[in-house]
């Protein structure tokens, strides 16, 4: 598998094919449960203000909007965010959408709380993870929450790791997945093949592969507190094999990281 893939090969991929595939595979239960543990393990007062980054076609953007949050999201995907709005409409309620890349969120110290769902947090190499990170921390508060997903954590994809194409059916859309480890660069290339009918779409996708101490590292760095781990929004403990990662945390009272002061 060629290892040429552009840093920034998101910014193509999701197009309404792949789009269309993940929303008609994840159940709309999937949604309520995150929203459940989102909740929980923030304290969520009702009416709270919500930043979700990058919130995809607005799986959680809308659950947590029904609930009564106010929630903006922002997406570099103007399908994806297309979709949201349409959604929205229909389900008439009041969310801010805006086509950007997940980094490009408003750093005003704004939010209760931010979400970063899916498995994007893995897009990012390490300077892009810190930078993500630090403007996550410039949205959120002082003591607000802060909830990852990371399906691409060293415990998860390296154990017992063979890389076996993978086929998928979701809607009478068919995928087939070939993934490759490059251990040079602790990064995780799956080959995508989507079709439905006569109509194929490739691209390659890529993840970075971090640890849970260094991705906890990451977010005390940036300004974070508090950092949990857990295997799944049931609250399961995080360990060897488990094949979710989901932090919390808090954002530290007082000022953000910066140079140190004699």
């Amino acid at each position: 598998m060629s290892h040429d893939t552009s840093s920034a090969w998101y910014a193509d991929f999701f197009t309404e094919l792949p789009n269309e595939f993940w929303r008609r595979a994840v159940p709309p239960e999937a949604a309520e449960a995150e929203a459940d543990f989102i909740e929980r393990h923030l304290g969520l007062r009702p009416a709270s203000r919500i930043l979700d980054s990058p919130c995809g076609s607005g799986r959680h953007t809308l659950a947590l909007a029904a609930r009564g949050h106010r929630v903006s999201g922002v997406d570099i995907s103007a399908e994806a965010i297309g979709y949201a709005r349409r959604a929205a409409a229909e389900a008439g309620l009041d969310v801010e959408l805006a086509v950007a890349d997940m980094r490009d969120v408003p750093r005003d110290g704004s939010f209760d709380a931010a979400v970063c769902m899916g498995n994007s947090f893995g897009y990012l190499d390490l300077a892009g993870a810190r930078e993500f990170v630090a403007a996550l921390a410039a949205a959120v508060r002082p003591g607000g929450g802060l909830v990852v997903d990371f399906n691409a954590a060293a415990e998860s994809v390296l154990p017992g790791y063979r890389g076996e194409p993978r086929h998928m059916e979701a809607g009478g859309i068919v995928v087939t997945t070939t993934t490759g480890y490059d251990a040079a660069r602790s990064v995780l290339l799956s080959r995508y093949h989507f079709r439905r009918g006569a109509e194929e779409f490739e691209s390659t996708a890529l993840h970075h592969v971090y640890t849970s101490a260094h991705l906890g590292a990451l977010l005390t760095e940036g300004g974070f507190v508090d950092v949990g781990l857990f295997g799944g929004p049931d609250d399961a403990p995080f360990g060897i094999g488990s094949g979710r990662l989901l932090l919390t945390a808090r954002r530290a009272a007082g000022p953000g990281p910066g140079p140190a002061r004699a």
